[in-house]
């Protein structure tokens, strides 16, 4: 037997000789680097546990304690062979085993001669040759064999690996569901009763087609996508740590709003995010932007080390940047060389070079906000106020002194009281006391608490010093332990020229042709965000142990198209959700379950639970109580009593009572150490690092929020009274209304019979309770305030069981799992 396989071994390596040499870098990169990527956490150059390192080929043949780690050619005859079979004393990897088809690729790999794809150049780092560092080419759609189905481009390159498995792509979803599915995508919301009559009315062949024109064109669109950007930034309203007090930052977040509304080119994004300070003269927009990178974490607790905690801001911006724009852990390199990449620790602070001198302290406080620079953007309403406050403030003051001074030229008596207990003066004094407290030194943190400048708006921006400071490598990530001076630049692997100067030539690096990271990793998050998965499912690593695109033509040539349709996201956006591809039905296929179980080859579409805030904002749609103003400060909704005291310092929730009660989840204030825990039990991220995915987590927590929760409670009672309001008063057809408003279609009459059930159950309990039924239906007015826009309804006691009754019902429809997923 061993004879026969050792044949076996010979006669494969032979032919992969003579006829596959050419596929040598596809199954190097593809199947044997992510299994050798197992081995390297610990035989790598660095740690050489046992004295082996298996990160470079020689290395593989000089081996280790136990001698040569391979015979190429000859997988029987090799340790490393032998230790993953785990058939001897050594047993590799020491917790766990390989799974059989990762033995395999190993044997295969040995069996083949260690082929080992090195850089092309013997200037170029180990690890250039990697798909994701060359320069993506625009190819030429494939043909595909049932061009019928074929929309668009994007159609081809599927269909064409579906054809290659025999594996046909799923129908058409029906009509409700792609309405749904496709507004939720571009807007977040849910589409109304009407929508959806006028969608199934419209037979013209574009009909489709105009629906998503009509949803990238509206407002909402730069909410939802704008709320995917806000993960990437970490955005959130507060400076976190144990202090978390609140933050000036909102004007950024509607900066990434009205620029995404707007179309701006991805190009002119990025560099006004990363660098607009540096821009020749700045808009008050482009500096606005570079809050990008003000949103991270600061520290100011009393006794702290401020250039520590400069330097962990400066070293989150690097790694933020490597996450969002090059999709590289590039993180990874603060302490020591990558262990995995070719991103060495010298290049991870000459990164860090570029964001080295922003400025952070000064002894300007008129232009900063807890040491940070601001931007005052007063309403006039505000300058107003706080000239009406200077005004007084100097008024008294000049009373107060001429007071004095009549006090001092006055003779004095020897019976008159002492001058601190003259009641004018002290009255005086108190007043003025008042309107400057708590004062302060300025330059500290407490100055102007502030007074009337700190309620002008305004927002955090970027700002370098006069003067660049000094750059070193940081021994061990040690910032007291300074090792070589570095200067801005790139990691050599990614650009074929130098790259120095500024944050600005960073930022326009970043978006050149030259880079071949940041439109790859874009349109691989937009591609995820539309079917749950990447091309490259490692959205956050594209680097030699990410996963390897499934479709790497389409990977690039949605890339090269990206550029040249002028950065245009919403164009790219229409591309993907008319394809072929986009519209497929969900439905489960149990024929692929063996040849594709985790849908990599997009034979039908993925149904996908909905992020935190479009949850609450559905509900609201349904209900018909959103508000849909776009902008302005954070709002407080309602949160569950006693959310706020799990933190050092207690903050207060001001729970709003009018419209701002029932805006969008996008604009909900977040503390980042008690964040709404609506939002985080639905997977929100918490803002304190970059989040380039959202988990998708399963909660019983979950249902019972959607249940009982406060808020939610209140969106139940609203659509029960809508329903009763808009549908006819037959029972059947009110069902039918509230099922459309919840989710987006008419129930089938299974799923209406079990409604009609549990509305006349919960009518002959409400009727025998009218005290609980009239605590559930004024529900809603308890959250509400007067105005001239709503009015509350008062809920008399004949009327509360119907409505709690039809309550009931809202509650269901906003629990089941339709409602939480996109379809």
């Amino acid at each position: 037997m061993v004879v026969l396989r050792r044949t076996i071994w010979v006669a494969l390596a032979t032919a992969v000789v003579l006829g596959a040499q050419q596929n040598d870098t596809d199954f190097f990169e593809k199947q044997v680097q992510p299994v050798l990527g197992v081995c390297w956490q610990c035989h790598n150059e660095q740690l050489k546990s046992g004295g082996l390192a298996l990160d470079a080929r020689d290395a593989v043949l000089r081996g280790g304690g136990r001698g040569e780690a391979a015979k190429p050619g000859h997988p029987d005859d090799s340790l490393l062979v032998k230790a993953v079979r785990q058939s001897g004393d050594l047993k590799m990897p020491p917790k766990g085993k390989l799974s059989a088809d990762q033995v395999a690729v190993l044997e295969r790999w040995v069996a083949e001669g260690l082929p080992w794809v090195e850089a092309k150049a013997s200037d170029k780092p180990r690890g250039s040759n990697h798909w994701a560092f060359q320069r993506p080419e625009h190819s030429t759609p494939p043909a595909a064999k049932d061009s019928a189905w074929v929309r668009n481009p994007i159609d081809n390159f599927v269909l064409a690996q579906l054809e290659n498995k025999n594996i046909k792509p799923s129908p058409e979803a029906d009509r409700y569901t792609l309405l749904r599915r496709v507004s939720l995508d571009i807007t977040g919301l849910p589409p109304s009763p009407k929508q959806v009559e006028e969608f199934l009315a419209d037979k013209s062949p574009q009909a489709y087609e105009k629906v998503v024109d009509r949803l990238l064109a509206s407002q909402h669109y730069g909410e939802r996508w704008g709320r995917h950007w806000l993960d990437l930034a970490r955005y959130a309203d507060s400076d976190g740590y144990s202090i978390d007090a609140p933050r000036p930052i909102w004007k950024y977040r509607d900066w990434v709003i009205a620029a995404l509304n707007r179309d701006e080119p991805f190009d002119n994004f990025v560099i006004e995010q990363i660098a607009g300070d540096l821009l020749p003269n700045p808009t008050t927009d482009q500096l606005i932007a570079t809050g990008f990178h003000r949103n991270t974490p600061s520290n100011f607790e009393g006794g702290i080390d401020f250039e520590q905690y400069r330097v962990e801001a400066v070293a989150d911006r690097v790694a933020t940047t490597g996450a969002v724009f090059l999709g590289l852990t590039v993180g990874c390199a603060r302490c020591h060389d990558h262990k995995y990449d070719p991103v060495k620790q010298k290049e991870f602070y000459e990164l860090f070079s570029f964001f080295n001198s922003t400025d952070e302290i000064t002894r300007e406080p008129e232009r900063y906000d807890f040491y940070r620079p601001v931007l005052f953007l007063p309403t006039p309403e505000e300058t107003a106020a706080a000239d009406a406050y200077w005004a007084q403030v100097n008024a008294l003051s000049a009373e107060l002194i001429a007071y004095g001074e009549k006090l001092q030229a006055k003779p004095r008596q020897a019976d008159d009281p002492p001058l601190h207990e003259d009641a004018g003066l002290a009255a005086r004094i108190k007043t003025l006391r008042e309107l400057m407290r708590p004062g302060g030194i300025p330059g500290s943190p407490e100055y102007h608490w502030r007074q009337p400048e700190a309620r002008l708006t305004r927002t955090l921006i970027m700002r370098d010093l006069p003067q660049p400071r000094e750059t070193f490598v940081h021994l061990g990530g040690d910032f007291l332990k300074h090792g070589d001076r570095v200067y801005p630049g790139v990691p050599d692997v990614l650009s074929s020229k130098p790259v120095t100067g500024n944050r600005l030539d960073l930022a326009r690096w970043l978006v050149s042709k030259d880079n071949p990271l940041t439109a790859r990793v874009t349109v691989n998050r937009m591609w995820q965000a539309y079917f749950g998965k990447g091309i490259v499912e490692t959205e956050n690593d594209f680097g030699l142990m990410g996963a390897s695109p499934t479709h790497p033509k389409l990977l690039d040539w949605l890339a090269t198209e990206f550029m040249q349709r002028g950065w245009s996201q919403k164009q790219m956006h229409r591309l993907i959700v008319t394809s072929a591809t986009y519209r497929q039905s969900s439905k489960h296929r149990p024929e692929l379950e063996e040849v594709d179980p985790y849908n990599n080859l997009l034979a039908r579409q993925a149904r996908i639970r909905l992020d935190a805030e479009i949850i609450r904002d559905g509900a609201l749609t349904a209900s018909g109580l959103l508000s849909e103003k776009v902008g302005g400060p954070g709002v407080y909704p309602p949160i569950p009593e006693g959310a706020m005291t799990t933190t050092q310092i207690k903050r207060p929730w001001p729970t709003d009572t009018g419209e701002d009660r029932y805006r969008r989840g996008v604009y909900t204030f977040f503390f980042r150490m008690s964040p709404p825990p609506n939002l985080v039990l639905f997977d929100a991220p918490n803002g304190q690092e970059t989040c380039t995915r959202r988990v998708r987590s399963t909660s019983p927590l979950q249902a019972l929020t959607l249940l009982n929760d406060q808020a939610f409670l209140e969106f139940a009672v609203a659509l029960a009274k809508r329903t009763l309001k808009e549908a006819p008063e037959e029972d059947r057809k009110r069902l039918e209304h509230a099922f459309l408003l919840a989710l987006g279609r008419k129930p089938n009459p299974t799923e209406l019979d079990r409604l009609a059930t549990l509305l006349a159950q919960q009518r002959e309990e409400y009727k025998g309770r009218p005290s609980a039924a009239l605590e559930v239906a004024a529900a809603l007015e308890a959250g509400m305030a007067r105005s001239e826009e709503k009015e509350l309804e008062q809920v008399t006691l004949k009327d509360a069981p119907e409505i709690a009754a039809w309550a009931a019902v809202s509650r269901v429809l906003l629990n089941v799992d339709d409602f939480m997923t996109r379809e």
